[in-house]
C-alpha cells in the first residue's frame, strides 16, 4: 500500500488495530531466556506463524514482523550478524504469509528498532554507521513483502533519524515511536516535542508518530498529550502501544499485570486524545487486543481528565505532569477548549 492507500484504509475505519507482544508470548511458547526471538523466523517459523494469526483473530489490523532486533549489532552479540538479511526477509514473508492466510486485509509492518549502540563521540558508530545498519533491515523487510516501515522504541534523536534516512530508501511509508520512560522523556532526553519537530521534518515519508513500550499506561497517555497538542501537520498519524503495565516476579517468571479490561480503557483514552493507531507493547497478549478491538468507541469530542486517567490507569509521574503543563500557551488554550484538566 502508498501513503493514499493507508491514509483511506485509516479514514474509512477510524482507527487501526495493532498488535501486541512477541518476546512475551514467544516465552509462554518455549522461546529460552538468551535466545534472541528474531531466530525464529529461520528455527521456529510455525510458532511465529501462530503468533500473527492470534493478534489477527483478535483484531488487529496492523501486525509486527518478528525482526525488532535484527540489526547486525544486535546480532552479533549472537554470532549471526551474517544473517541480517535472512531474518529480516524471512519475518517479512512469515508475516505476510500470516495475514494472507488469515483472508483479511492485514497491514504488515517492518520493525525496525534501537542498535543498543552509541553515536561518536559517545559511542563508537558513526552516523553513516547506522545508516547503513538500518539499511540492511529496511531493504530486506521491503524485499519481504511489508507495507510499511515501523522504527520503533528510539531513545535518541540522532539514531531515530539515521533509521529514517535509512528507510526513505526503500520508498515505504514510515512510521516511528519513541519509548518515554517516567521523567516524560526518553532514556536520551528527548521529549514528546522533540519527537513532532523530527517526525514531521520527514513527512510525507514519514506519515505517523507516537509513543510504545515505556512504563505503563497512564504514563503512555501523559505523553499523547503532548504529542497531539504539540503536532502542527493533523494529517500525520499519532501511535499508541503501551506496555500491558509493569512485569512482576513470579515463579522466576516477569509476568505483567494489567486485565484486558485495563488496556480496554487505555485505547480508549488514546483515541479521545486523538490516536489512529492503537495497540500494546510487552506484555499484551492476544485476549487484551480483542478486548480493545470488541471495546473501542468513536468520540464526538474529548472530555479528558488527568484525575480519571490516574484513577483509572495508575499514577502519572509528576516530570509527565510538568510536561503537560508546560505547553505552550496557544497548546494549552487548545487544551481548556476540548477540556483536559490537570
Amino acid at each position: 500500500m502508498g501513503i493514499k492507500e493507508i491514509n483511506q484504509y485509516i479514514k474509512e475505519r477510524g482507527h487501526l488495530i495493532a498488535d501486541g507482544a512477541t518476546g512475551t508470548n514467544f516465552f509462554e511458547m518455549g522461546l529460552e531466556s538468551g535466545t534472541p526471538p528474531e531466530i525464529w523466523n529461520i528455527e521456529n517459523p510455525k510458532k511465529v506463524t501462530k503468533n500473527h494469526l492470534n493478534f489477527i483473530n483478535s483484531g488487529a489490523n496492523i501486525i509486527l514482523t518478528n525482526t525488532f532486533g535484527a540489526n547486525k549489532y544486535r546480532l552479533a552479540l549472537h554470532d549471526m550478524e551474517e544473517k541480517v538479511f535472512e531474518i529480516n526477509f524471512k519475518g517479512a514473508e512469515i508475516a505476510k504469509a500470516s495475514a494472507s492466510r488469515s483472508g483479511q486485509d492485514i497491514l504488515i509492518a517492518g520493525s525496525i528498532g534501537p542498535t543498543g549502540e552509541l553515536l561518536h563521540p559517545m559511542g563508537k558508530l558513526s552516523g553513516q554507521d547506522m545508516i547503513e545498519c538500518f539499511y540492511q533491515q529496511a531493504e530486506a523487510l521491503s524485499k519481504g513483502g511489508v507495507d510499511i516501515i515501523w522504527i520503533e522504541t528510539m531513545s535518541a534523536a540522532e539514531e531515530l533519524k539515521s533509521a529514517i534516512i535509512a528507510a526513505k530508501k526503500v520508498k515505504k511509508p514510515i512510521f516511528c515511536t519513541c519509548s518515554f520512560d517516567s521523567h516524560g522523556k526518553t532514556m536520551m532526553g528527548l521529549e514528546p516535542i522533540d519527537l513532532v519537530s523530527l517526525a514531521e521534518s520527514f513527512y510525507p515519508d514519514v506519515i505517523g508518530y507516537g509513543a510504545n513500550c515505556g512504563i505503563g499506561t497512564a504514563e503512555l497517555i501523559g505523553t499523547l498529550i503532548c504529542l497531539a497538542r504539540e503536532r502542527k501537520n493533523k494529517s500525520m498519524h499519532i501511535i499508541a502501544k503501551a506496555n500491558c503495565g509493569m512485569p512482576e516476579l513470579k515463579n522466576g517468571q516477569a509476568k505483567y499485570k494489567e486485565t484486558p479490561k485495563h488496556m480496554s480503557m487505555y485505547a480508549n483514552y488514546a483515541k479521545k486524545i486523538g490516536a489512529t493507531i492503537i495497540g500494546g507493547c510487552c506484555g499484551t497478549e492476544p485476549e487484551h487486543t480483542k478486548e480493545i478491538k470488541n471495546n473501542i468507541k468513536d468520540y464526538l469530542d474529548s472530555n479528558i481528565e488527568i484525575d480519571s486517567i490516574t484513577n483509572e490507569l495508575g499514577n502519572m509521574s509528576s516530570g509527565n505532569i510538568s510536561l503537560i503543563k508546560s505547553l505552550p500557551r496557544k497548546v494549552r488554550r487548545e487544551n481548556k477548549r476540548r477540556r483536559i484538566r490537570l
